[in-house]
């Protein structure tokens, strides 16, 4: 019998594609043994060796692997390799960061004092990826567009980072985005060098940000700890050799490894369609040698590749492992994070491109499903669940601090409860990845999302709840481990209302004339009125007015007249945010 390296926990797809099946098979297995799943849904180990199993298939891994944390495909899995047969490749780092904080402007100043010069053009902002040479050897950088991508590539079981280098500003310290890295950086497992950026400006506090890295558990190694903290400048070049230098430092740590020869196999950072050369694709070679000519196979893309353009701009005939390079010659745009490989002949790679399109097609047609609260008792007992990830938005550090120790008190002989993210502000669509990627539940208190971050938790099959009082947290969360958990109701915004005019009846203020600036409103809704960013109260609708007649409902970009169940004072100016009530899904 085979035996397959398995993670701790993966998704649908990833363990298809470990054990050299079709998606499809593993759903219905999983459905004929009393589990609904969907490609996109997170399995542990105990039920893939059950998948296994029946297909004729063990394996080994799981907890007691810790290095293995992410699923890996096939090609990229070294772990039988030939010791001999392995060289060391360049590491690949991300830089993340706050938006301001000074990250474009790193690379940028890392790129023009370590490239070559004539090397650099526009080519290399346009791959988003590029080499540097420190101490004679290659250093990798891929420049994701931001958090999302780079939790994307996780999701898809990338694992593309070597070293994820943290840039915090000396002069602005820790922000809510610079904490978002560091969940992200350390969900990925991949160790973290702070790059104190800004180091030469009049009012950088060093020391200040120093503090505040040691109260996330990055202790600086001058307080003792183990986080490797450089200081830069982007501007005047400061700091960049010692960062360099600190990268391959701690790569060294692990080794970074690959085949040099045999099928290429690596990741796709970036793909898009361009007018006159088709389907283009930035990949990074993870293992193998890719070669002008070879045939190869990302998702449901296939191509035999035309050409291939170094980083530098100069088109070349291969590229070992550790380069990004751009390629020509897919048959269509791949995903992001999407792990290309090569193959033998077009016939099987269009068959492997065609088998995983349909059965992509056939396990997206069922929602997309996590853990929900509603479902984590009959979860627990089964065996399912062995440990809940909450990732928790407030309003304030103060009731985030509050919501944080009420929670990690929760004590549960069958589950652990883990917080994976947090963050003061409302809730993100980097904090739905976080959560689809950790199968994890998203807390909200006194906070609400957008619509664009309700739509993408809708597909991601992520449970957001919202709260306003701490204790109902708890509750749920109790009731739900313990098997009580009934689904509550939640508030589900619908539109944004400004009051341009109040009338009066009877000399008092009484009618909001009004003109929808966001979605609508209905007569079944409920205002929450805002003056000034402060809630002044919440009240329904008690009539809603189109000039002279009442109405169902007004739409955006339309005027309308408002009064509210037993509130009347209303200014010029209030926003008001009509919601519904509708019960949480189950």
């Amino acid at each position: 019998m085979n035996s397959i390296q398995l993670p701790e926990t993966m998704t649908v797809k990833e363990l298809a594609t470990q054990l050299g099946l079709g998606a499809p098979e593993v759903i219905k297995f999983l459905l004929e043994h009393g589990t609904m799943a969907t490609i996109n849904q997170n399995v542990d180990f105990e039920t893939a060796q059950l998948v296994a199993s029946n297909f004729g298939l063990s394996v080994s891994g799981g907890p007691s692997s810790p290095s293995q944390q992410q699923a890996r495909h096939p090609s990229l899995d070294l772990s039988h390799a030939e010791p001999g047969s392995l060289v060391a490749r360049p590491p690949v780092v991300t830089v993340l960061g706050h938006v301001d904080h000074g990250k474009t402007s790193l690379l940028d100043a890392i790129r023009e004092t370590r490239v070559a010069s004539g090397e650099a053009g526009g080519i290399t902002q346009s791959i988003g990826a590029y080499q540097v040479e420190k101490a004679g050897r290659q250093i990798t950088f891929i420049d994701t567009p931001g958090h999302a991508a780079f939790t994307a590539m996780r999701a898809r079981g990338a694992n593309v980072t070597d070293v994820a280098v943290l840039v915090v500003a000396a002069d602005d310290g820790i922000m809510p985005q610079t904490d978002e890295a560091i969940q992200h950086a350390r969900n990925a497992n991949v160790p973290i060098i702070v790059a104190l950026n800004k180091i030469d400006r009049d009012n950088a506090n060093p020391d200040r940000v120093l503090q505040q890295l040691a109260d996330r558990e990055l202790v600086p190694e001058e307080y003792g700890g183990d986080t490797p903290v450089v200081r830069t400048s982007a501007k005047t070049g400061q700091g960049i050799d010692e960062l360099l230098e600190m990268i391959l430092l701690v790569s060294d740590i692990a080794e970074p490894k690959a085949q040099p020869n045999g099928p290429a196999a690596g990741t796709i950072i970036d793909s898009h369609m361009e007018k006159g050369r088709g389907a283009v694709a930035t990949v990074l070679v993870q293992t193998g040698t890719l070669h002008v000519g070879d045939m190869i196979v990302a998702g449901s893309a296939y191509g035999k590749v035309r050409s291939l353009i170094s980083y530098s701009g100069k088109r070349i005939k291969a590229a070992p492992p550790g380069s990004p390079v751009l390629i020509t010659g897919l048959s269509d745009v791949s995903v992001p994070g999407e792990v290309f490989e090569t193959l033998g002949s077009e016939r099987a790679a269009r068959a492997q491109a065609e088998g995983r399109s349909d059965s992509d097609r056939k396990a997206a047609a069922a929602p997309a499903r996590k853990v929900t609260l509603a479902d984590l008792a009959s979860a627990v007992a089964e065996g399912q669940m062995k440990h809940l990830n909450l990732v928790l938005k407030a309003d304030t550090n103060g009731a985030l601090e509050a919501l944080r120790g009420q929670i990690e008190a929760i004590q549960d002989p069958h589950v652990l409860v883990k917080i994976v993210g947090d963050g003061v502000g409302p809730v993100s669509e980097s904090d739905i990845n976080l959560a689809s990627v950790s199968n994890s539940i998203v807390i909200g208190f006194n906070v609400r999302p957008d619509a664009a971050v309700k739509a993408l938790a809708d597909t991601e099959g992520v449970d957001v709840r919202f709260y306003d009082v701490v204790y109902q947290v708890t509750d749920d969360l109790d009731r739900a481990l313990k098997g009580l958990y009934e689904p509550t109701f939640i508030e589900v915004p619908i539109g944004k209302i400004e009051v341009r005019k109040v009338f009066t009846v009877d000399g008092k203020p009484a009618i909001a004339g009004s003109h929808v600036i966001e979605g609508k409103i209905t007569r079944n809704s409920i205002c929450r009125v805002r003056r000034d960013g402060s809630e002044v109260i919440k009240a329904k609708v008690a009539q809603l007015r189109r000039g002279r007649d009442d109405a169902r409902e007004v739409n955006h970009g339309f005027e309308c007249g408002i009064t509210l169940e037993g509130f009347a004072d209303f200014h010029e100016g209030d926003l008001l945010e009509a919601f519904v009530i509708e019960q949480q899904n189950a």
